[in-house]
Parts: C-alpha cells; sequence; structure tokens
C-alpha cells in the first residue's frame, strides 16, 4: 500500500477532491499553510494499492493548475526599505509525495 500526499493550491481543491471521488478513491483534505507566499494550500492524502499510484497522480496533474499571482516585496534602497513593489510568481501546481505504508489499519 502507497500513502500519495499532494499539497495543491485552495483553489485547485474540489476540483482535485472531486475527481478523485468519481474515480472510486477516498481522500482526506487537510488545511496548510506554505511557507513562501504565507497563502492556504490543501493537503490531500490518498492512500492506495501500488498499482494504482499513477492513476491518482494523474488525477491530481489535470486539475491542479499553475498560475500567476502579484505579491507584494520590499526594496532595499541606500537609507531603508522602500514600501511594497508587485513581483509577478508562479502559484499552484502540485508537490506529490508517494511513501510506502508499512501497516494499515481501519478501526
Amino acid at each position: 500500500m502507497k500513502l500519495i500526499l499532494a499539497i495543491i493550491n485552495r483553489d485547485d481543491a474540489g476540483a482535485v477532491t472531486q475527481n478523485l471521488t468519481r474515480r472510486g478513491f477516498s481522500s482526506t483534505k487537510l488545511a496548510t499553510t506554505g511557507g513562501f507566499l504565507m497563502a492556504g494550500n490543501v493537503t490531500i492524502l490518498v492512500g492506495v494499492d501500488a498499482e494504482k499510484v499513477q492513476e491518482v497522480i494523474d488525477i491530481i496533474k489535470e486539475h491542479s493548475h499553475s498560475r500567476k499571482q502579484m505579491i507584494p516585496s520590499t526594496m532595499e534602497r541606500n537609507y531603508g526599505y522602500c514600501p511594497s513593489v508587485p513581483v509577478e510568481v508562479t502559484v499552484g501546481g502540485a508537490t506529490i509525495f508517494v511513501v510506502d505504508i508499512e501497516r494499515f489499519e481501519r478501526v
């Protein structure tokens, strides 16, 4: 058995979980916060047999999209910091981990 952990943008969470459910996969959704942008993410956990791993990854990839977003940043000047200057960054997509499960029990 494998555990798939997928960290995705919260804007994509509904589509990912709905499509996993439609394809017969159970998932657990956890609200998380990313370190770089301090923005809301979602971590989805899916336990599957090894032969189903690629199918789950394909569903996650299909419904997790990268997008451009403007974020404030600061510029350093000789005499201090200047107020926020917007910078465009790419957010979204998915970070996926596949972990071996040593033991699984449903009680």
